[in-house]
């Protein structure tokens, strides 16, 4: 690990178990050379863990899947997927945006009203979960107007498979497939 090694945390994790351990993610194959997400399982029996917060910039992980370790605190393969998905949304600088509005107010209405878990990384940047069976479509709604200007951009977290830096551990389940978002 590098003085220079950034730090992407949980303030608020979506489930936060009694027993609760971290684990780090290298973010180096996503890139983000230097940076290393913080997230927080529960561990399960046979060496195993589940994911309890929702990744903001690790792909391929989501909320719910169990996840193997390496050296008991680098997260190094998938090994079963719980079936939800992430929706990042990263809005611009500045905030309100010029000349248009800041749909954050709009998004956390939608988040609520829809029922879905959040959490927030910094002001602009937030990972939504997604259920297997549930329509993201009010979530896009509430920003689709600053995805238009350029103002906000969005993505799956699925986008990508998860990758760890060492391959030889990177034993991973099937990537899902992609989803309409309605």
């Amino acid at each position: 690990m590098h003085s220079d090694t950034m730090f992407v945390g949980h303030d608020n994790p979506a489930w936060r178990p009694c027993q609760s351990l971290l684990a780090l993610v290298d973010l180096e194959p996503f890139g983000f050379p230097n940076t290393l997400e913080q997230l927080w399982l529960r561990e399960l029996p046979g060496e195993v863990f589940e994911v309890s917060c929702i990744p903001f910039r690790s792909y391929g992980l989501a909320l719910g899947d169990v996840v193997g370790l390496r050296e008991g605190k680098l997260v190094a393969s998938v090994k079963a997927r719980s079936g939800r998905r992430v929706f990042h949304v990263f809005f611009t600088e500045p905030r309100p945006p010029e000349g248009g509005i800041d749909s954050r107010a709009l998004l956390r209405e939608a988040i609520a009203s829809e029922g879905f878990l959040s959490e927030w990384s910094g002001d602009r940047h937030i990972a939504i979960d997604v259920p297997a069976d549930a329509d993201p479509s009010g979530i896009y709604r509430a920003v689709e107007e600053e995805v238009h200007r350029g103002t906000a951009y969005w993505e799956w977290a699925d986008a990508e498979p998860f990758r760890c830096k060492d391959a030889r551990d990177a034993r991973d389940v099937d990537n899902r497939s992609s989803l309409p978002l309605n």
